[in-house]
């Protein structure tokens, strides 16, 4: 490790000093007594309250607020919730294939996963679910759903959907399969030397599906690779370690947990040839790059094998443990820390030191420690990882954001794809000005509104006038004020056309051919991959990102 930083003495000294004086025997006494109070606090409860309580909802509240007051990530998994935690800890599950959603009150398939019973049955995107095995399912909630459409692989089931431009209902009958989700959102070659990799989940089977994709890609002519950990929580460590290990050499430490228990801590390290340990790449990171991800950039920028491009990461460096409880329930509980090669630990808020109010800080700059990578570049530890290059977004406009989260892009580009039932050429594909005229027409037809926070503030600030009685006086400026924003609002239609087509096109191409499809729309006009195209495709400029300043 590269470390070159020093543990403030007087920390070490405080801790020993307060350990000093606490033996096993008086903290054991403390755990028993506490059980003790809550058991016989509990049952007064139970026995006296003037209304009748619900023992499992009271107990799970008392969990659910002792696990809250230690870290967001350990969590109390009771029986009824241990398949979905271990679908998504695993990818696997028996069912269709199908996300599922609720789009303006109605239940859709969001996304058919290619190659699955449903895609392969032939549903859509955008169809709306009316029964499953002849049970109604409109205006039940997702989880419901869900449930219906999961089962043991081999079994059959009858789905009735409606579907845009159909007159009668559709129904399909389409036998589960055991769903591997796969890891990759998309990968290919966006230009003729350049592979672009996107890994959305570090699920078992990630660097397997990483490694075919680098090796597929080598052979269509890629030299060069961008890997695409943007927006990516993280997953399964080994599945990270095995993702570096596809770039650098056997025998290379990757990461290491250090915990309260001693026997737990490990290193990882490579244990396999790599795929490709000299081609030139670049990892793109966001803010919702989380602990797999930061594990896998921050040990490729540590040996100086990537340039990372995008936005400073999360900064979750803790690890989780499962462990058996009673009633096959289990605790998923926060045992360690893990620090990357160069030594330092990405975690960003220090939640065993909360204020009084329990509010959590980010660990504070003048804390953070300099370390080193291995050619002697500086890095930090204590807040995420800083990307070799910013990358700086333009925020989308209230209105763009709005017209999103209504599902009425969801609902128009389920009627545009019906309406146009031959796919475009997506490489070419652009709405036309009368698109969008009809696009205007239908948020119309649905009554969309929205209001801006400019606009909520202005509300605030006059109730907050008529309270404080200075209403009188301010009327005439705040009903200007007002009014040009009411006069501002109307025209963002037409001031945030371009970024609402550009959304609108790739919501159309992902109707069209999922992920791949949106891929083919986006990926060309995607600020960090263009940067990233720009500096592998200059080996200097490359090479000096990675040489120590």
């Amino acid at each position: 490790m590269w470390r070159r930083s020093k543990w403030p003495l007087i920390l070490v000294l405080g801790v020993a000093f307060a350990f000093a004086f606490r033996t096993p025997a008086e903290k054991y006494f403390d755990i028993a007594k506490s059980l003790d109070i809550f058991a016989t606090l509990f049952k007064e409860i139970n026995a006296y309250y003037v209304d009748e309580v619900e023992p499992q909802k009271l107990i799970r509240k008392g969990i659910d607020g002792m696990l809250e007051s230690l870290d967001p990530y350990t969590d109390y998994i009771p029986e009824d919730e241990i398949e979905s935690f271990r679908i998504s800890t695993t990818g696997q599950y028996g069912g269709i294939g199908a996300l599922i959603g609720i789009v303006n009150k109605k239940t859709v398939i969001t996304f058919p996963y290619k190659n699955f019973p449903a895609y392969r049955a032939g549903l859509k995107v955008g169809d709306e679910l009316v029964s499953v095995d002849g049970k109604n399912v409109q205006g039940k909630p997702t989880s419901e759903v869900s449930s219906l459409l999961k089962g043991q692989p081999k079994t059959e089931l009858e789905v009735r959907v409606k579907r845009f431009g159909q007159k009668d209902d559709l129904i399909f009958k389409i036998k589960r399969e055991k769903i591997n989700v796969n890891n990759l959102a998309y990968y290919g070659l966006v230009e003729p030397t350049i592979g672009y990799i996107r890994l959305d989940d570090f699920t078992p089977g990630a660097a397997s599906e990483v490694s075919a994709a680098v090796v597929e890609l080598k052979q269509r002519g890629a030299t060069k690779i961008i890997l695409d950990l943007r927006e990516n929580p993280g997953g399964l460590l080994y599945e990270a370690v095995n993702v570096v290990n596809l770039f650098i050499a056997r025998g290379e430490e990757v990461v290491s947990t250090k915990g309260k228990v001693e026997e737990w801590n490990k290193t990882y390290t490579t244990l396999n040839a790599p795929v490709d340990a000299d081609i030139p790449m670049v990892v793109l990171v966001s803010e919702g790059s989380a602990s797999a991800s930061e594990i896998v950039a921050g040990s490729l920028q540590d040996y100086d094998r990537a340039v990372l491009i995008g936005k400073k990461t999360f900064g979750k460096g803790l690890v989780q443990t499962t462990r058996p409880l009673a009633y096959n329930s289990q605790l998923k509980v926060t045992t360690a820390k893990y620090y990357i090669p160069s030594g330092r630990c990405i975690q960003a808020l220090d939640y065993t030191h909360r204020k009084d109010d329990g509010t959590v800080e980010r660990v504070a700059d003048s804390l953070k420690s300099e370390f080193t990578t291995k050619a002697g570049r500086k890095v930090y530890d204590g807040g995420g990882l800083d990307p070799d290059m910013n990358v700086e977004y333009e925020p989308i406009g209230t209105v763009t954001s709005a017209l999103v989260n209504s599902g009425l892009m969801f609902e128009f580009a389920s009627r545009y794809c019906a309406e146009n039932s031959v796919a475009p050429d997506l490489k070419t594909f652009h709405l036309t000005d009368k698109d969008y005229d009809r696009f205007i027409a239908f948020i119309k037809e649905n009554k969309f509104t929205y209001a801006t926070p400019l606009e909520r503030n202005t509300k605030q600030l006059i109730e907050t006038a008529r309270k404080e009685k200075y209403y009188s006086e301010l009327e005439s400026q705040l009903n200007t004020l007002k009014n040009k924003i009411d006069a501002s609002k109307a025209t963002d239609m037409v001031r945030f056309k371009g970024e609402i087509m550009q959304a609108l096109e790739e919501q159309i191409a992902f109707h069209y051919s999922q992920n791949d499809g949106q891929a083919e729309i986006s990926l060309p006009r995607d600020k960090a991959v263009l940067e990233a195209r720009k500096v592998l495709n200059d080996p200097s400029a490359y090479k000096k990102i990675l040489s120590p300043h």
